[in-house]
């Protein structure tokens, strides 16, 4: 074997620092359902979660799943209020005992007053304009508005040393305003929400199936497929279709019919579907 040495370093010190050039960002959706949806985004000197539907003792243990240390959280991104994004926000917020500090919660100043702390100590808020941009870290985030049944709800994306991803659920359609935040995206996390038939004859009462099905609800599998063939960005290199309806949706339906979306445009990225049960793999871009 041959090394290519560079000034003042060893050949194995090259190639760890090859290997941390390599290993830019670390993502892994620890959860994405009805029940509970967060997601992990690292580096080697910042870490988020973005959204806390998880209990405290769950997100931690998740997060050391895929080797994370859940005490080094610099901040957690909310979406919007409703509880399987919020549920385990006061306990994962929550000041420390150990004295370390405790991550920063950002979230809309609309979204804020929404959040109900309980008995214990509000954390540090930072709050800010649906549709700004903000830095964490060395984490460049950007917000964007979505059409969804909350009080004020938005999408992120995630830019780190040129690699850009995009957190997008919980909305009724597509606007064209999402599609242009979402381009250039690297790896994306996308909801595929329900199957229209299964959705009209599940167990849902028909009040709920009108909101699911509304513009202001959640994206249904031919939304995504119609987004997939038309305006899927070409730099999509893993795309993440995630928040499944455990009753109104199944994820062999939702893989198949993303494949042939993908077919159709002549896009090859690696496709993963979120189990609703289940932390995904921790992926690297």
């Amino acid at each position: 074997m041959f090394y290519l040495r560079a000034p003042g370093l060893c050949p194995p010190c090259l190639l760890q620092r090859r290997f941390r050039e390599a290993s830019i960002l670390k993502i892994c959706v620890l959860a994405s359902s009805s029940a509970g949806n967060c997601t992990f985004i690292g580096t080697d000197s910042t870490r988020i979660l973005i959204d806390a539907g998880l209990s405290r003792k769950e997100a931690f243990a998740r997060l050391e799943g895929i080797g994370e240390d859940p005490t080094r959280l610099d901040a957690i991104l909310i979406t919007h209020e409703h509880c399987d994004h919020v549920s385990g926000l006061p306990a994962l917020a929550r000041p420390r005992k150990d004295g370390k500090r405790a991550p920063a919660v950002y979230l809309t100043h609309l979204t804020a007053p929404t959040i109900d702390w309980g008995n214990g100590v509000r954390p540090e808020l930072r709050c800010f304009q649906a549709g700004s941009a903000f830095q964490v870290g060395d984490l460049e985030i950007r917000s964007f508005t979505v059409p969804h049944d909350a009080i004020d709800p938005v999408g992120f994306t995630v830019t780190a040393r040129g690699v850009k991803i995009g957190v997008c659920t919980d909305l009724g359609y597509i606007p064209d305003s999402v599609k242009w935040h979402l381009r250039d995206t690297r790896f994306l996390i996308l909801e595929s929400n329900h199957d229209i038939e299964m959705l009209k004859v599940g167990p849902y009462p028909w009040s709920v199936k009108q909101r699911v099905l509304s513009r202001k609800g959640h994206l249904s599998n031919d939304l995504v497929c119609d987004y997939i063939k038309g305006d899927l960005p070409p730099t999509v290199e893993t795309l993440v279709l995630g928040h499944l309806s455990e009753n109104n949706n199944h994820p062999a339906i939702v893989e198949l019919s993303a494949k042939q979306a993908l077919f159709c445009r002549g896009a090859d990225p690696r496709l993963v579907i979120a189990d609703p049960r289940r932390a995904s793999e921790a992926f690297s871009a």
